[in-house]
């Protein structure tokens, strides 16, 4: 069995088997797994407005996936996506409530970039220690997560605004909102943030796949020792990698303050998108065409799960068990990996 072909039936196995995993815990706790996934299904097809607020859930899912597979692709662990996402979300909407009177479009992409530079200039920090001291970057980027947190919310009430819990709302010209897709989708929250993630995904694959500059960010990624002696500069590309990891989740951050909720309020604990990014890159094999399909899965099941306890008294905590256990036979790959290979041989015997 090709290469190729295994990579794509593992993460579908896993899924299954996560799935199956999920049923049993369901019948264990006393419930019916198949009332229970009939009415997750429900909750994300049986109505538009549905399926509009699950496309919602998936847009900063995506950002996050590739933000964290842009690292794993050239070798480095941005655990701190959940602080770049913070901080995104904070410039987008500073600057989405700084200016009143700009053409949108003017203000809106000024907004965009405001986040991606933010989540950018917030990875730097992580990624210039890596390069000159060798600091690991697992462990400074889950810091700067912390650091955030506390920053943003210091940021809303002393800054943004006068001891409140949250900011104004954004300026009608920085929204990505859309009438279209509200009149389509029955008012759902829907917005062009699934375009940008898709760009964004695009971007990734192109510029990892298409250009000399994803090559050396690889060759990199792959042996530093080896790169350096070929000419490549190691710093440099690990401050690059980390900028661009950080300005996909600065943009992640963008689709909440500017789609989503048009404003950042003070947060009591973090958000987990950065941290549902890991397992969203894990799943989709840190490919850009496999985070956008592990995000949709992910936004469905988040999503979804929410019509569950409503229909069937099913808790949506059973869904947090069954994505932990997809990520478990994801990270289990090597059994599955084996028991692929030795069903192919047989049949080759055969």
């Amino acid at each position: 069995m090709s290469k190729r072909l295994s990579n794509i039936l593992i993460p579908v196995i896993a899924v299954i088997l996560g799935l199956i995993a999920g049923a049993i815990v369901m019948l264990v706790s006393g419930y019916s797994p198949v009332d229970g996934y009939i009415e997750l299904w429900n909750g994300i097809f049986s109505d538009t407005y549905f399926m509009g607020e699950t496309v919602r859930q998936v847009t900063p899912y995506i950002l996050a996936g590739l933000a964290v597979a842009f690292a794993f692709r050239t070798g480095l662990f941005n655990i701190g996506v959940e602080g770049q996402f913070l901080m995104g979300w904070l410039a987008s909407v500073w600057i989405g409530t700084l200016f009143t009177d700009l053409p949108r479009l003017i203000h809106l992409p000024l907004a965009v970039l405001a986040a991606a530079v933010a989540g950018a200039l917030w990875a730097f920090i992580p990624g210039l220690l890596k390069a000159k001291f060798r600091v690991h970057e697992v462990i400074t980027t889950i810091m700067m997560n912390y650091i955030s947190l506390h920053v943003v919310n210091y940021i809303i009430s002393n800054v943004l605004t006068d001891r409140s819990d949250k900011t104004e709302t954004i300026a009608a010209s920085a929204t990505l909102r859309s009438e279209f897709f509200a009149s389509l989708t029955d008012n759902s929250r829907m917005h062009w943030g699934f375009a940008v993630a898709i760009a964004g995904a695009i971007i990734m694959w192109y510029l990892l796949e298409k250009t000399t500059k994803g090559y050396e960010l690889k060759a990199v990624g792959f042996n530093q020792h080896a790169s350096e002696y070929a000419g490549i500069s190691v710093n440099k590309n690990i401050i690059y990698a980390m900028l661009i990891s950080g300005a996909f989740a600065g943009l992640a951050g963008a689709m909440e303050g500017l789609g989503t909720f048009g404003y950042i309020g003070v947060k009591g604990a973090h958000t987990g998108v950065g941290f549902d990014g890991i397992a969203v890159a894990l799943l989709g094999a840190n490919t850009a065409i496999g985070v956008v399909l592990a995000a949709l899965l992910f936004g469905g099941l988040k999503y979804g799960s929410l019509n569950m306890p409503l229909e069937t008294g099913i808790p949506t905590e059973i869904i947090d068990v069954v994505i932990a256990l997809i990520i478990f036979f994801v990270a289990s790959s090597y059994i599955i990996r084996v028991f692929i290979n030795k069903i192919s041989k047989k049949k080759g015997v055969e």
